[in-house]
């Protein structure tokens, strides 16, 4: 899922997290049983973003050129909060009659309306759409649950290394090429300018901890057969564990102002000129720009721990999908398409800033907009994503990883003893 605006959405996923226990499936028995009609009206469901504008007039050509082509067809766009999704979703889940035929969702939330009953396997379709072969494959992955394909990439978002230019010049330093020397660097930032943080960090900001544990050769989880197996407390993701926690600290960021702050409290730290380096997102950069940094910050790719590798940065965005109880499967798969294309996402990005999934409409971007580089370079040097289960969600919700980081960073747990009990939480979650 996207991050800012969509890492509040991420907390609104939190929300969602419980609808694999409680929802029910929709009544209708889906995909090859029910009606297909070639006209009437298509109800679609998109996020409301912060300056709606751009994106809705985006979609109504993208809606114009439909109803075009399908005569007699026609489309309802509704622009839905994503912070009372979880609601509006819970009930097209209960009652198919009141769900859209074309939803927009955030990619950590695939795997939960799947076991919900709730998308479409659109597999065969998405195998036959030739703009497919170029999807990323790891915004590929964020629609893939067991094999099967579950809707179209709209969108990514990755973080990269966000550096005081003045900072770094005044203190004649140079630009980490290693986790080990953005440590070194922080530390020495914090050592000169002692009103400043080196590198922000948070105890509850996951996103901004998993390419540490990532980079260290560590993972979240492993799947093993039909589920997943918890992996976090594994010697590689508990080094990467400690290189994060290691940074919480008077030498860098103190506990007791760091330890429970999120993303978006990292990003607004950088942006009022209170640190010298955060870990910030691609859909952060219009806030660095209205912020006290404009001019003074430059954006390279987090590095990992040996000099020239990048650390796996966590490739967050929405997706979109058709909703299994469609009556108009047909039509609804080709808006999908339309509203995921190229040509879509392209426009898109010049008008919302929202990175393409395909990697050669991405290329483009970036030969004519250079500040899209850095994250572009961290998504084809290889971004993660979390496990494709509906277990995630309730993990997520449950604040298993920032719960794991404060024990650490607070002194109350060894990062052994937190790794371990945050697997076993984990274990739990992937068991129900």
């Amino acid at each position: 899922m996207r991050v800012s605006a969509r890492v509040a959405a991420s907390i609104a996923a939190l929300t969602l997290a419980g609808l694999s226990a409680t929802a029910c499936a929709p009544s209708s028995s889906g995909d090859g049983d029910q009606k297909d009609e070639k006209s009437g009206t298509l109800r679609v469901w998109l996020f409301q973003e912060v300056n709606n504008k751009p994106k809705k007039a985006i979609v109504n050509d993208v809606v114009a050129e439909f109803e075009k082509a399908h005569d007699g067809a026609k489309v309802d766009v509704q622009y839905i909060p994503v912070d009372s999704r979880a609601e509006k979703i819970k009930g097209a889940l209960n009652d198919p009659d009141s769900a859209p035929d074309v939803i927009e969702f955030g990619n950590t939330d695939t795997a939960g309306y799947v076991a919900d009953g709730g998308l479409a396997d659109v597999s065969k379709e998405f195998a036959a759409w030739d703009e497919a072969k170029d999807q990323d494959p790891t915004a590929k992955e964020s629609v893939t649950v067991d094999g099967k394909i579950y809707g179209a990439p709209l969108f990514v978002g990755v973080r990269a290394l966000y550096y005081r230019t003045d900072v770094f010049k005044d203190l004649d330093l140079t630009v980490p090429k290693t986790l080990g020397e953005v440590a070194s660097t922080a530390k020495k930032i914090r050592k000169e300018r002692p009103e400043m943080y080196g590198l922000m960090v948070g105890g509850a900001y996951t996103y901004g901890a998993l390419p540490f544990i990532w980079a260290n050769g560590g993972e979240i989880a492993e799947k093993k057969g039909d589920s997943f197996t918890s992996t976090i407390q594994s010697a590689e993701a508990q080094k990467g564990i400690k290189a994060y926690t290691d940074l919480f600290g008077k030498h860098n960021c103190p506990p007791a102002n760091c330890a429970q702050m999120g993303g978006n409290d990292n990003v607004e730290a950088f942006t009022s000129g209170k640190a010298g380096m955060v870990l910030g997102g691609d859909f952060n950069r219009q806030a660095m720009e209205e912020g006290e940094v404009k001019g003074k910050y430059k954006v390279v790719p987090l590095p990992g721990v040996k000099a020239g590798e990048t650390a796996p940065g966590f490739a967050g965005g929405n997706n979109v999908g058709v909703m299994k109880s469609t009556s108009h499967r047909t039509l609804a798969v080709d808006l999908m398409k339309r509203l995921a294309s190229k040509e879509t996402q392209k426009r898109l990005f010049d008008g919302m800033g929202f990175l393409p999934t395909y990697s050669d409409t991405r290329e483009k971007i970036a030969a004519q907009k250079p500040w899209v580089a850095p994250f572009v370079q961290t998504l084809e040097n290889g971004a993660k994503f979390v496990p494709s289960s509906p277990a995630w969600g309730q993990i997520d919700a449950g604040m298993v990883l920032p719960t794991m980081f404060q024990q650490i960073v607070s002194g109350k747990q060894s990062v052994e003893d937190a790794a371990d009990d945050a697997a076993k939480k984990m274990d739990e979650a992937f068991a129900q």
